[in-house]
């Protein structure tokens, strides 16, 4: 049925267009779900009849070490979550409490929190729709009228605060610009933080997102293309921050066989070994994963094609994306037909949901310094993530 309202989309042409990727759906689908079809048993069973569950164990240093080699990095040092990778990540690049960091508008709130964690301040920026990330050139506009670089630091003109870090995040696991955002990075002197949460398996130019910045952050969370239960990895190429990441997270202890000396304020964020034998196990399937998320990207595609209004998200030209989460867009801006379609893809069994929140949307951030947001506004209006699932065209829901 066709929605009366200018602009519309045909929602039942909608859930018939991921029905018809999908075969007859289920009672419910989910946006996305672990997959667990390796060697998840046997590592974690090992881990059982050994009794190494927690914090130390072959599968951390392993895990570690095979993220590492997967993504291109010199060192990687797990952590419980995504939002502690970012959090020690920020510490790592000497974010201080009242500096200001640099971070999209839209993303998910853990980029802002991590942030906050350090008593710093979110300073939010446009994105642009090529690549739903940050904008280099918006931000070279923006820091070209509010910033001024004195001895080798950003300055904030206007708050007087430093702008100590800038936080591109690959959203949906689709690459960031990122030549020209580290060239701007590089001219205003601002650490790179790389927020790629989203983004395992996904490449700009060939290179594995990560590796760019001074440190990224990788998240293992449950519904990410790879999982660990709970579980996130700090990514550097430098050793001296690979160490002091390992030495914050592990609680700040000095090593020796029975004191407990602790010479910092370090964090109890340490992987338990358990969740990273799981993570052992299912890394070795992401590169496969990979290939089925975009198998089903590209049968969207093809089913979207017809239907006018809405086509589908696709990664820009010198990005090779893992397509976590596949993202409709509207045409044009309308939150009464997105919400329509909300309702009609959820109603028949198809988990769908609209982008998160604008970050200044939320209570803890609406006061946040900001850039004018036209494009991250615009998206709020338009983008509807469907099913990803990578096992969701081997014919489980036909």
């Amino acid at each position: 049925m066709l929605n009366s309202m200018s602009h519309s989309v045909d929602t039942a042409a909608v859930v018939a267009a991921i029905t018809k990727t999908l075969g007859r759906p289920q009672a419910f689908i989910p946006l996305h779900e672990p997959q667990f079809v390796g060697n998840e048993w046997n590592y974690v069973k090992d881990c059982l009849d050994t009794g190494w569950v927690s914090s130390v164990g072959k599968y951390v240093d392993r895990f570690e070490a095979d993220v590492a080699e997967f993504c291109g990095v010199k060192h990687a040092v797990a952590v419980v979550n995504g939002t502690a990778a970012l959090h020690v990540s920020l510490l790592l690049c000497d974010v201080q409490p009242g500096d200001e960091v640099l971070a999209p508008a839209l993303t998910f709130i853990a980029t802002a929190n991590a942030i906050q964690y350090c008593h710093a301040v979110p300073h939010l920026v446009d994105v642009e729709e090529t690549t739903l990330g940050l904008s280099p050139s918006a931000l070279d506009a923006y820091l070209a009228e509010i910033a001024e670089v004195k001895n080798g630091a950003c300055w904030n003109r206007q708050t007087g605060r430093r702008i100590a870090a800038v936080i591109p995040m690959h959203t949906f696991g689709c690459p960031v610009d990122m030549d020209p955002m580290l060239a701007v990075a590089d001219k205003y002197s601002l650490a790179v933080v790389e927020d790629a949460a989203e983004s395992l398996g996904s490449y700009y130019k060939g290179q594995h997102t990560g590796g760019f910045g001074r440190v990224a952050a990788m998240s293992f969370n449950g519904n990410k293309i790879m999982t660990t239960g709970g579980g996130g990895m700090v990514l550097t190429n430098d050793i001296a921050l690979a160490k002091r990441a390992k030495h914050m997270t592990t609680t700040a202890k000095v090593p020796h066989r029975w004191e407990f000396t602790h010479d910092m304020v370090g964090f109890n964020y340490r992987m338990p070994n358990i969740n990273a034998a799981l993570g052992c196990a299912q890394l070795e399937r992401v590169s496969q994963s990979v290939v089925e998320k975009r198998a089903l990207f590209a049968a969207y595609q093809a089913a979207f094609a017809e239907i006018d209004g809405v086509s589908l998200f696709t990664e820009p030209d010198g990005c090779q994306g893992n397509y976590w989460l596949n993202a409709l867009l509207l045409d044009v801006p309308d939150l009464v037909v997105r919400d329509a379609i909300l309702v009609a893809t959820n109603d028949a069994g198809l988990m769908t949901r609209p982008a998160w929140n604008l970050m200044h949307h939320m209570g803890p951030y609406q006061d946040c310094p900001r850039t004018d947001l036209p494009v991250s506004e615009n998206l709020l209006q338009r983008l509807i993530n469907i099913p990803s699932s990578p096992q969701l065209l081997d014919g489980r829901h036909a």
